[in-house]
């Protein structure tokens, strides 16, 4: 009785400590958890990508270099998460400080669907969610190539729907001075992320 207990004891011991040893302390239970983990570790660099906002600017992502960039994917069109995504950047930049907003802290609001998505549209997703064109850009990446490579980059998976529209994942991103992935947080945290990125301001 006490031998069968001391190895189940054991067996239970060297379980968990291969399960520590594999998830990095227990700190990455899923292939997401490991991604965000690596990231926050080792940020990666952003590949470049020519951008256009909602009022036809063109501008290409390494211009943001040197400033803080909290970014979201969406698509006009979206009926559900986009709107919670907004909703999100909405917290976010009310709860950052208004004299760092623009100067060094930018949000960007990227369209993973632009070719529906013209500057005319853009505009009107960033009039319902109160986004100007100063501290919060929305934009398209018209280069299809380009587009792909910053999907990617920041592990966003679009597939379309039977309706039109698309299936995506979302979180809320943050890209370092120096143009690199540096975190990746749950988009319906947006105060605790606005928390962290004062702690980097």
């Amino acid at each position: 009785m006490i031998r069968s207990l001391l190895s189940a004891l054991v067996i239970s011991g060297l379980g968990l400590g291969t399960l520590a040893w594999g998830t990095d302390g227990f700190r990455a239970f899923t292939d997401e958890g490991a991604r965000r983990h690596a990231i926050h570790t080792n940020p990666r660099p952003v590949p470049a990508a020519r951008l256009q906002d909602q009022d036809g600017r063109r501008f290409d992502l390494r211009d943001l270099r040197g400033r803080l960039v909290a970014v979201e994917f969406i698509y006009v069109n979206c009926p559900t998460v986009c709107v919670s995504l907004g909703q999100s950047f909405q917290r976010l930049r009310n709860a950052l400080p208004p004299e760092r907003l623009g100067q060094d802290l930018l949000l960007l609001s990227i369209s993973f669907d632009p070719e529906r998505d013209t500057p005319a549209r853009l505009s009107d997703y960033g009039k319902r969610h109160q986004a100007d064109d100063e501290h919060w850009r929305v934009v398209r990446v018209e280069d299809r190539d380009e587009l792909e490579a910053l999907l990617r980059s920041f592990g966003i998976v679009v597939i379309p729907d039977r309706f039109g529209g698309f299936e995506h994942n979302a979180a809320l991103h943050l890209v370092d001075r120096q143009g690199r992935l540096a975190r990746i947080e749950d988009f319906d945290r947006p105060l605790e992320f606005a928390a962290r990125l004062e702690s980097w301001l």
